[in-house]
């Protein structure tokens, strides 16, 4: 599919890198990322919540996996992506003791997690009982027993699926997180509210950072939340908006501008971070930019309306899960998926698809939407 192959050309990224300026921390290429730690949300939970709770339902993973696999999509998700240009497994959840393998990293995302606590129930609100410092500690706890048992071990047969204790400085950490923040913002506080609470979230989502620092890490990848008023479950049972309620895509502008905010206040506080923990490599991906460009050209690139959902019912205030099943006027409802999920960006309302998936992790994967505009694969620059 054409729509899945295009990259943004290399000279323009040669162009870019001797702008801005960078310098080489150590030279590390693709095949010298040993593992990644990634830490967030449903965007990059790769069987964590599955693990905790209950697992998905299909038709979830039916695209690639041909079965439920733990992900809120029909495939792989952006983190899947991006362990495949380094040349690595797919992350194992932390939380799942099955068929787990930790030589080449760990997932501690789970989905409906936050970067601040939350004091509701995973039960009533979706909301994640593993926010983002406990996801940290998580990582703590595995580094230390990983270290523990790798050291105990007498053959490499039993150390085969465990972290080497020497990886965890040259690891990639990832992060994926802060859509939920602004989502649980718009349900509980003033538009006031939210925004005086964002420097205190960006403050903790640092604080994760200066952490794993602590821990030994030094190379960091660093998502920025993606446009949440352009999710087709808050925009489809919209008609008859004000004026300037939704912007030109039809996406919920209040809901976007509270997005770029955050946006705008995290990439301030990844660079002073770069001043506070100068042996770090630190990226801030501009994730906001390429799912938008995705939206905005969705019919361009041979995707159908950005707003139609694959999988599940959402209207007139009725929202039939993805693989679940209600009842409706006395008839049963079953929230099928849609006869081509690969030309749909959105699989359930909420999460993309992985032919979505795959175009928004190629446009950022080549560096050109990061600052410093570097690629995945050289991740461990540092900015000058």
């Amino acid at each position: 599919m054409e729509i899945l192959r295009l990259t943004v050309a290399w000279s323009l990224l040669v162009c870019l890198v001797l702008r801005m300026g960078i310098k080489e921390v150590m030279a590390v290429e693709a095949d010298d990322i040993p593992a990644i730690y990634n830490f967030g949300d449903s965007n990059s939970d790769t069987g964590g919540i599955a693990a905790a709770f209950f697992p998905m339902a299909a038709p979830c993973g039916e695209t690639f996996f041909h079965r439920p696999a733990g992900r809120g999509s029909d495939g792989r998700l952006i983190i899947d992506f991006i362990a495949e240009r380094l040349k690595l497994p797919y992350l194992s959840p932390y939380l799942d003791s099955i068929g787990t393998n930790f030589s080449h990293g760990a997932n501690f995302a789970t989905g409906g997690a936050t970067i601040r606590r939350q004091n509701e129930s995973w039960f009533e609100n979706g909301v994640s009982p593993f926010p983002l410092d406990i996801q940290v500690e998580h990582f703590i706890q595995f580094k230390a027993r990983g270290t523990y048992f790798y050291n105990q071990a007498n053959e490499t047969s039993q150390r085969s699926r465990l972290p080497r204790p020497e990886d965890f400085s040259r690891a990639l950490y990832t992060f994926d997180i802060g859509q939920n923040d602004l989502a649980d913002g718009f349900r509980k506080l003033t538009a006031e509210q939210l925004r005086a609470a964002i420097p205190d979230i960006v403050n903790q989502l640092a604080a994760a950072v200066q952490q794993l620092y602590k821990e030994g890490g030094r190379a960091f990848w660093i998502h920025n939340t993606g446009p949440i008023g352009c999710l087709p479950v808050a925009v489809v049972d919209i008609h008859n908006a004000t004026p300037g309620y939704l912007d030109e895509q039809g996406c919920i502008k209040s809901q976007n501008d509270m997005a770029m905010e955050f946006n705008k206040q995290l990439k301030d506080r990844v660079i002073r971070l770069r001043e506070e923990l100068p042996q770090a490599a630190l990226i801030y991906v501009d994730l906001y930019a390429a799912k938008y460009g995705l939206i905005s050209t969705a019919k361009r690139l041979g995707f159908e309306d950005p707003f139609k959902i694959c999988c599940g019912q959402h209207e007139n205030g009725i929202h039939v899960w993805c693989g679940n099943k209600a009842n409706i006027k006395g008839t049963e409802v079953y929230g099928g998926s849609c006869a081509n999920p690969s030309t749909v960006i959105s699989w359930d309302g909420v999460h993309y698809s992985e032919s979505a998936n795959f175009w928004v992790a190629s446009q950022i994967m080549n560096g050109s939407m990061s600052d410093p505009p570097v690629p995945i694969t050289q991740a461990y620059y540092k900015h000058i």
